[in-house]
């Protein structure tokens, strides 16, 4: 415990930037017009990859026995895998609406 609260003052203003971030992006994302979520979640999705492979590469660089940073690489693997196969699931339901009905 007391080694994690060492490490929060130590780096307290990243975790400023951190929440300033987030409430910056809901801020954003609130006001996208609905027309303009397709492209956005194509291009969320691009990241998304991105996070996958830099917690791949995290995860094989960890030490065997550094179980907290090869549990969070895991889950950072699974999440963003859950979010890709999400986000192209969304935008292909999304497309679907401006095709026209088959005959």
């Amino acid at each position: 415990m007391e080694y994690i609260l060492t490490f929060l003052r130590q780096h307290i203003d990243l975790i400023y930037i951190v929440i300033l971030s987030v409430f910056l992006g809901i801020e954003v994302i609130s006001r996208v017009p609905s027309v303009l979520h397709t492209p956005l979640m194509s291009g969320a999705n691009a990241i998304h990859g991105v996070v996958i492979i830099g917690a791949i590469i995290v995860m094989g660089k960890a030490e065997t026995d550094n179980y907290p940073a090869l549990i969070i690489g895991f889950l950072a693997v699974i999440l963003g895998t859950i979010n890709v196969v999400g986000g192209f699931v969304v935008t292909d339901r999304m497309l679907e609406m401006f095709k026209g009905k088959k005959k």
